[in-house]
């Protein structure tokens, strides 16, 4: 099964110039192995589907819980699905802390997005360094699931994929480790199955995130058996990130 190489660029590149040397160097050197997703910033997502959906598939960082009205900043699913995106992050670690986003407002994201686009929802988890060093990782986990996926129907869920990213490994270079990741996902699929069938639980991809890069890709995705990655920083240099989506 193919796995899932989704790039998070967040608020980069400074231009849509560097953005299309990027894809054009990914272009050249990045791997049919495996399912890869751009996430850029919302302002050239437009333009580059336009040059590369043939290449490659398309994500956005965020969205909002409304179709239309005065929500001034804001970006719709529709005005996303209409503008070619198929994949959307959504409860990502820096809307949680920055933007001060609770699970409420992510599921209430969610429920908008499957029940009125075809858009598939990228839904980040994961505990702060310190609950983690007071080993409420399992109960965050729990929490946020539940929450998150409060009135999401079991036919709905097929579509989601859950992104396990711990706040303390992301942008540090600290990765969590082999028994951290196996042990995310075990308790990830464990939850999921007290809310839906197993055979639907099958069905949902698993995938992590957090420093990740060429030397740690082959354990997350091999020995740790999850179903892709969510790339940050390492997704903004070609080579590197070609290195990665090989795996």
């Amino acid at each position: 099964m193919k796995k899932l190489i989704i790039a998070n660029w967040k608020c980069n590149p400074e231009t849509f110039k560097e953005s299309v040397k990027i894809l054009e160097s990914l272009k050249k050197a990045l791997s049919t192995n495996n399912k890869t997703i751009i996430c850029p910033p919302n302002i050239f997502l437009r333009e580059l589907i336009s040059q590369y959906g043939d290449d490659f598939l398309f994500g956005a960082q965020n969205c909002y819980s409304e179709q239309k009205g005065a929500y001034t900043g804001e970006i719709s699913p529709n005005m996303l699905t209409n503008s070619g995106v198929k994949y959307v992050i959504l409860g990502h670690s820096e809307r949680r802390s920055i933007f001060k986003e609770g699970d409420k407002e992510i599921n209430m994201k969610i429920k908008k997005v499957l029940e009125e686009t075809k858009l598939i929802p990228i839904l980040c988890i994961g505990e702060n360094r310190g609950e983690r060093e007071n080993s409420q990782t399992h109960e965050v986990i729990y929490r946020q699931l539940n929450e998150c996926l409060k009135g999401v129907s079991a036919e709905q869920a097929k579509k989601i994929i859950v992104a396990y990213e711990p706040l303390w490994a992301i942008g540090t270079g600290i990765h969590a480790d082999e028994e951290q990741i196996v042990d995310a996902k075990i308790h990830i699929s464990s939850i999921l199955c007290d809310i839906y069938a197993k055979e639907i639980v099958s069905k949902i991809n698993i995938i992590y995130g957090g420093s990740v890069n060429s030397n740690n890709i082959e354990m997350i995705v091999n020995k740790c058996l999850m179903d892709g990655v969510l790339v940050g920083g390492a997704s903004l240099d070609p080579v590197e990130f070609s290195k990665i989506s090989a795996c």
